[in-house]
């Protein structure tokens, strides 16, 4: 029996768009229940050091209106580190962040960090907290995470959905080998970043991976075609890759 692939969806472009003016609208609160509603099974939501999208009030929200799990993605940072323990998300994907990008642009060196990371996941896991690592398809970060006794990683598909030809196959041939990797080392592997309508059914159909995160596309798309039909889509794409 083929296991269903669980979506995730972002919210944190909703934020970007009210952010824009100031203000109450569009509510990311809103969009993520709306999401909830269309196929999603979890809610991700990243709390930037610089608050540049999502808020605390965003969180707090979140936390108090959703059925579905919350996938808070953090920093590896006292503060951020603080803000899970109050509010205690079913999951938190630490992430790396620095200030000057314009969104997450690679995987997070778990490999050179293990000091500094090992207590933050001790204290995470001590809350009841399902922490992830959201790393690149790499042995080396998969052997980091086993050590660190995540649960989870998210591999990063950003290169694999800015290559096309030749270099996409090999970089999808990297996810399913990092996937392979965790899932023989008893960690539930997940993947996202620049996934679209277009690319999205090879990674889909790795058969390892056990949830996707979408965000940006989504949101962009809902645009066009609205929130709900883009996440069905998205939703109905995932169940097909898997059929």
């Amino acid at each position: 029996m083929t296991t269903r692939l669980r979506l995730g969806v972002n919210i944190d472009h909703v934020a970007t768009v009210r952010n824009a003016r100031g203000g109450d609208n569009p509510d990311p609160v809103r969009a993520a229940l709306i999401a909830a509603e269309s196929g999603a099974d979890g809610i991700t939501a990243h709390l930037r050091e610089d608050r540049r999208h999502i808020t605390d009030g965003d969180i707090d929200r979140l936390v108090g209106s959703l059925a579905i799990p919350l996938n808070l993605e953090m920093a590896a940072t006292a503060e951020m580190l603080e803000i899970a323990l109050r509010h205690r998300p079913h999951a938190a994907c630490i992430v790396p962040e620095r200030r000057e990008e314009r969104t997450t642009e690679g995987g997070l060196n778990a490999a050179g960090q293990h000091d500094h990371l090992a207590p933050i996941v001790a204290r995470l896991a001590d809350a009841g907290i399902r922490v992830s690592l959201f790393i690149e398809p790499d042995p080396r970060q998969i052997e980091a995470a086993v050590r660190l006794r995540v649960p989870v990683v998210e591999l990063h598909t950003g290169a694999y959905a800015h290559l096309e030809g030749e270099l996409r196959a090999a970089e999808l041939r990297r996810l399913a080998d990092a996937a392979a990797l965790a899932a023989k080392n008893g960690i539930e592997a997940h993947a996202g970043h620049g996934l679209t309508f277009d690319n999205v059914v090879p990674v889909a159909a790795i058969p390892q991976l056990a949830e996707l995160n979408i965000g940006h596309f989504l949101i962009g798309e809902a645009i066009f075609i609205g929130l709900g039909p883009s996440v069905a889509r998205m939703r109905a794409l995932m169940d097909e890759s898997r059929g």
